[in-house]
C-alpha cells in the first residue's frame, strides 16, 4: 500500500508535559489529529470490540466502565473513564508497568479531533536513553491506521500493514515521527544534543538500524 506520509506526519501535534500524578512526577506525551468522520463514528471506532481491529489489534474482555480488557500480543488494563461520545481513559499496563492513557474527542466543523494523552512514570535513565518517541512512535501508528480505516473502511488486512511497517515506507514514516518527538523533546526544554541521541536510539528500535 502506498501512503503520503509527510501528509501523514504533518497532520498530527504532539507535545510534552509534566504532571504531578499519585504524589510523583509523571511524564505526559500528548498527540492531537482531525479525522473527517463524525463524533459519534469516531468514538465507535476506538470503543467497539468489533470495530478497533479493524485499525489497531484484536482486544477482549469486558469493554465498559470499569471492565479489563486486553489487547493481544500488547498492554492490557482497566476502562476507568467512559463517557460517550467525548471522554475514554484506560490503564495501560505492560511489561510490569502501568500507565495511564486518556482520549477526548471533540467536534470540529464537519470532522472530529482527537487529542490522546498516555501519562507514565518513567524512570529517568529509560528517558534519556529513548525520551518521548519509545511511546509516541507507537501512538503515530496507531493514529495512522486509524485514519486509513475511517479514509477506506473496510477490514483490516494485518499482514499488508504488518509488512508495510517493515518496508521503507514504513520505516521512512516511523523515522519522521521520532524527528517530531525530538522537537516535541525540544521544545519542552530538553537540551538538544541529548534530545536528538535519544530520537537516534528510538528510530533505531523502530525500524531495525543502527543509531
Amino acid at each position: 500500500m502506498r501512503i503520503d506520509i509527510g501528509r501523514h506526519i504533518g497532520a498530527v501535534s504532539r507535545r510534552l508535559e509534566n504532571r504531578e500524578h499519585e504524589g510523583r512526577m509523571a511524564r505526559v506525551a500528548l498527540a492531537s489529529r482531525g479525522y473527517d468522520t463524525t463524533i459519534d463514528d469516531l468514538w465507535d471506532a476506538i470503543t467497539s470490540a468489533e470495530r478497533i481491529p479493524r485499525w489497531f489489534l484484536p482486544v477482549s474482555g469486558d469493554l465498559r466502565l470499569g471492565g479489563r480488557y486486553q489487547l493481544t500480543g500488547n498492554a492490557g488494563g482497566t476502562i476507568t473513564r467512559c463517557e460517550p461520545p467525548r471522554h475514554l481513559g484506560v490503564t495501560w499496563e505492560y511489561g510490569g508497568e502501568t500507565s495511564w492513557v486518556t482520549v477526548t474527542l471533540t467536534q470540529d466543523g464537519a470532522g472530529t479531533r482527537l487529542d490522546l494523552e498516555h501519562m507514565a512514570h518513567v524512570k529517568d535513565e529509560f528517558w534519556d536513553q529513548y525520551g518521548p518517541g519509545a511511546v509516541g512512535v507507537g501512538w503515530d501508528l496507531g493514529i495512522l491506521g486509524l485514519a486509513l480505516y475511517v479514509a477506506r473502511g473496510g477490514a483490516f488486512d494485518r499482514a499488508e500493514a504488518e509488512a508495510w511497517s517493515t518496508s521503507d515506507e514504513g520505516k521512512a514514516f516511523a523515522r519522521g515521527c521520532s524527528e517530531e518527538w525530538c522537537r516535541a523533546s525540544i521544545a519542552a526544554g530538553t537540551e538538544e544534543a541529548a534530545a536528538k541521541a535519544a530520537a537516534a536510539r528510538t528510530t533505531a528500535f523502530y525500524t531495525g538500524s543502527t543509531p
